[in-house]
């Protein structure tokens, strides 16, 4: 059973995933396998630097995210262009992850940009983890640390909430305790292996 995990920056899409894992589905991030298909060495990383320069490297020879998240959430364009180049090896890496799997396992795909990347008809199901603007600017200014400008950036560059919403088979509110939202999890998860 292959799911789509999504979910606005800062509406707890991690934790799910998380809970998820302990629930012994096999999960595969795509923020982590975006990390690797960009570490240095990596055939990625080089791409990147030939086409924003290398003014997005660290002296050490990572990858400057708050340098490259700054050139990329100013501008439509070059977030497209680092899309194309990052999106295909973590397509390419997630499909042998899931081709590992167990016979019969629930396979989730913790995908951000599941809505703006078209991929949600790939799946059997879709799990959209939600909560209101007004939240997802609280928890970045709170436990991020950012401004209230740089957070509404980062929520504008994102499909909004109803694009999200209309590609759920399943959506998660997440403005309750953890405790809340593991009975969510656990209840979303006993409706997908039912279908099974």
């Amino acid at each position: 059973m292959r799911v789509g995990l999504t979910g606005g920056v800062a509406s707890g899409k991690s934790t799910v995933s998380e809970v998820l894992a302990e629930l012994g589905v096999v999960v595969i991030d795509a923020d982590r396998l975006a990390r690797q298909v960009v570490a240095p060495g990596t055939d990625g990383l080089a791409e990147i630097v030939s086409a924003f320069g290398p003014q997005v490297l660290t002296p050490e020879g990572d990858l400057d995210r708050p340098a490259m998240g700054a050139i990329v959430f100013a501008d439509p364009e070059k977030r497209r262009v680092l899309e194309s180049i990052i999106h295909p090896r973590v397509r390419a890496r997630a499909a042998e992850i899931e081709a590992a799997a167990p016979a019969g396992a629930v396979v989730v795909h913790d995908i951000p940009l599941l809505a703006e990347t078209g991929q949600a008809d790939g799946f059997d199901a879709v799990i959209v983890v939600d909560v209101p603007t007004e939240v997802q600017i609280d928890r970045m200014t709170a436990l991020r640390g950012m401004s209230a400008e740089d957070a509404a950036a980062r929520i504008a560059a994102q499909a909004d909430r109803e694009q999200r919403r209309a590609i759920a088979t399943y959506v998660i509110e997440n403005t309750g305790s953890l405790a809340d939202l593991r009975a969510e999890v656990e209840r979303v998860l006993d409706q997908i292996r039912a279908q099974q």
